[in-house]
């Protein structure tokens, strides 16, 4: 037997172990994984000496072409696999582009119009949740037919531009009790912050750092307690989409018990930095929920380890730096791109700075996001399961700067950052999409994901 493609030479690392060995690849498939003389020839080797070799890493929220990402799927998807994301969770919303000004649609019809952006464009392959963003009971006859699409977790806003009421929450927690899926929750007290947004406008405090005043921790807490009651009472899986307090976390893990119906996550950003950034990089790093204290940072890792935490995403977003760098902080937009420097910089902070295992970056950005969201051919090496690898070099050093980006936008927050570890080779489904900071597939390559309802009885922290 001849195979397609071997990983030869690299160090093997996965969410629980790493170990010297070589990956065959066949078709779309790992067909096996083992000592190199124990596999058979392959028509192409990838020398990976001195490399860690991983399950692609995976981002649980991204937003690709719409009010908050100037981001096609062909620009978010070569940046995703220059950063070795090799599938990424987008959102369909049921206002068309996410624009508030314009007509409402259905779930399905927000579901359809996101594939049909991603026909033809996507590089890497994507999975969509569904956003409710409009206050419509009608989308509860909708979610069976969401599910039957492969689309098994739905958005809920508690505030911002598009909350839709508790009651209506509890109603679609109801439902997804009854069918298994994932109500995905941003929580934020909207009246709190709404009026504290209107002070502050008031007393002309338009500095960037005014930004986290107007959105505290604990309207974060107080939303997160809410919502996890009503998906307690209907015994509905609840996930806490980028928690960034101390105060939220300890909300989450008063309810999460054994994991089998509470998970949650937080961002990179979270991770490393605090609110003193807003001194160092202003508006670039306005991301909503704001970022926090230095102990905040800190209890992200107390709940990453104790396990109230699953996983890490990007919530990427992409704008120019003249829709970010504006006079008063609520004209600018809120977000930033990470795609592309997500994984890096996470793999820098958590195993450099901070003596983690490589296998918690496996763990927290790909196998327990695989494990989820319900796509049990992703996140892992497993024989049988799709063949999403990275190549990653973990002793190369270097500066990260926007030139670089493929995304379109043209900063990073994360601009002038020194790292080590760097994705050298990305594979999905077998076809070598990126290598040495070059595309290597057309538009179009990457495909959509259609989900199984998510099985959570396997967690015990």
């Amino acid at each position: 037997m001849v195979v397609d493609t071997l990983i030869a030479g690299g160090t093997v690392v996965t969410a629980d172990e790493t170990f010297e060995a070589s990956v065959a690849i066949d078709g779309e498939q790992i067909v096996a994984v083992g000592d190199r003389d124990k596999l058979p020839d392959a028509r192409e080797e990838i020398d990976a000496t001195g490399k860690y070799v991983m399950p692609g890493l995976m981002d649980a929220q991204t937003h690709v072409h719409d009010r908050s990402s100037i981001d096609t799927h062909e620009t978010a998807g070569m940046a995703a696999a220059a950063g070795g994301i090799t599938t990424y969770m987008d959102f369909s919303w049921m206002y068309v582009d996410h624009q508030p000004h314009k007509e409402p649609q259905s779930l399905m019809e927000g579901i359809r119009a996101k594939q049909q952006k991603a026909e033809g464009k996507a590089v890497v392959d994507y999975a969509l949740h569904g956003g409710i963003t409009d206050d419509q009971e009608g989308v509860l006859d909708e979610l069976a037919d969401a599910h039957e699409a492969g689309v098994t977790s739905f958005k809920m806003f508690t505030g911002g531009t598009f909350p839709v009421g508790y009651g209506l929450i509890n109603l679609v927690m109801e439902r997804l009790g009854e069918l298994g899926g994932v109500g995905v929750f941003h929580t934020e007290e909207a009246d709190v912050c709404d009026r504290l947004v209107e002070r502050l406008k008031r007393e002309g405090k338009s500095e960037p750092k005014y930004f986290a005043e107007s959105r505290p921790d604990y309207a974060e807490a107080m939303a997160a307690d809410t919502v996890l009651r009503s998906a307690q009472a209907h015994g509905a899986k609840y996930f806490g989409i980028h928690t960034t307090s101390r105060a939220a976390a300890e909300v989450i893990d008063g309810f999460r018990e054994d994991g089998s119906l509470v998970r949650a996550e937080t961002c990179t950003h979270y991770t490393v930095y605090d609110k003193s950034e807003f001194d160092r990089r202003g508006n670039l790093v306005k991301i909503a929920p704001p970022l926090r204290e230095a102990d905040d940072v800190e209890a992200m890792y107390e709940y990453l380890d104790s396990g109230t935490l699953d996983l890490i995403s990007t919530d990427h977003c992409s704008y120019t730096r003249d829709k970010k760098e504006v006079d008063n902080w609520w004209d600018s937009t809120s977000g930033a791109n990470q795609l592309q420097t997500s994984v890096p910089v996470f793999f820098d902070e958590a195993v450099n700075r901070r003596g983690y295992s490589p296998s918690y970056v496996v763990e927290k950005m790909s196998t327990n996001i695989a494990d989820t969201y319900g796509m049990p051919n992703k996140g892992t090496l497993d024989p049988g399961t799709h063949a999403d690898i990275v190549v990653f070099d973990p002793d190369a050093t270097y500066t990260i700067d926007p030139e670089d980006n493929f995304s379109k936008a043209d900063f990073s927050i994360y601009e002038g950052r020194e790292v080590t570890g760097r994705v050298e080779t990305t594979l999905v489904r077998g076809e070598t999409v990126y290598d040495d900071g070059e595309i290597h597939v057309p538009a179009g390559y990457g495909e959509f994901v259609a989900r199984e309802v998510p099985n959570w009885s396997n967690k015990t922290e």
